[in-house]
């Protein structure tokens, strides 16, 4: 039976971290993710996954100024970028969570591409056993964001051959930025710590829209795949009336 992680960024917004947590636990879902925790002690939200018994998969670094999305891209902020990794870093250790996302920021260039490089370093080197993610998202949702396709986050991953460092392969922002995700997943699966889910081109729920999920998660089980599935989609429902797709995709 496929798992699933219910994104608690977007899946039961409207609660506190430690309510959500439990409101995943009770619909059925085998972890959960956020994107920016920090807001809520760390010692209620360890209590919530320890009391379900859900693993925290991962979190997020911080934006950083409305519009930004992110600083480790973002040249002569590296003091800025690296405070924010080690916040990320501290709260991850502190709730038992196995990643965190470094984001990356709008920035393009030389430059940017070498902040981004140096920091990520910075952050294999602090984070131990947790492992740190890169994602590249599309150009709709977050113009001039430094990484929009998958090759682009492969080859950093690769030049900079650090064992704990992962490719986020989100499938709605793949699928925005040039589709042939099926193929895309084959290839880069080898290097991809997390997998994302969500309709296309709404980012409503994985039933709906140009992607087949049922084919997608057919081709991830065939390749091995047996983590849990990020569920990371908007509605504007209570998420509870949203998920039947979770029984249909399992």
């Amino acid at each position: 039976m496929r798992r699933f992680s219910a994104n608690l960024g977007f899946l039961w917004a409207d609660r506190p971290l430690p309510d959500a947590i439990r409101a995943a636990h009770a619909a059925g879902f085998d972890a959960v993710e956020c994107h920016w925790p920090y807001d809520h002690d760390p010692a209620a939200v360890r209590d919530a996954l320890d009391e379900t018994g859900l693993p925290a998969l991962g979190l997020n670094t911080l934006r950083g100024r409305p519009g930004e999305n992110g600083l480790s891209a973002l040249p002569g902020r590296e003091a800025e970028a690296r405070a924010e990794i080690d916040r990320a870093l501290d709260y991850a250790a502190a709730i038992g969570c196995g990643a965190v996302h470094v984001m990356a920021g709008a920035a393009q260039g030389d430059a940017a591409a070498a902040a981004f490089r140096a920091n990520l370093d910075y952050a294999c080197d602090r984070a131990g056993d947790v492992t740190i993610l890169i994602e590249p998202l599309n150009h709709h949702d977050a113009p001039g964001y430094f990484m929009s396709r998958a090759e682009e986050a492969a080859a950093i991953i690769e030049e900079l051959a650090r064992p704990n460092l992962r490719l986020m392969f989100d499938c709605y922002h793949q699928q925005v930025m040039g589709g042939d995700v099926t193929r895309r997943l084959e290839r880069f699966l080898p290097i991809t710590g997390h997998v994302q889910i969500a309709a296309v081109p709404d980012r409503g729920t994985p039933d709906h829209g140009e992607l087949d999920y049922r084919h997608i998660l057919t081709v991830l089980d065939s390749m091995g795949w047996d983590r849990p599935i990020g569920a990371q989609y908007r509605d504007p429902r209570p998420t509870d009336e949203t998920l039947g797709w979770l029984t249909a995709l399992r």
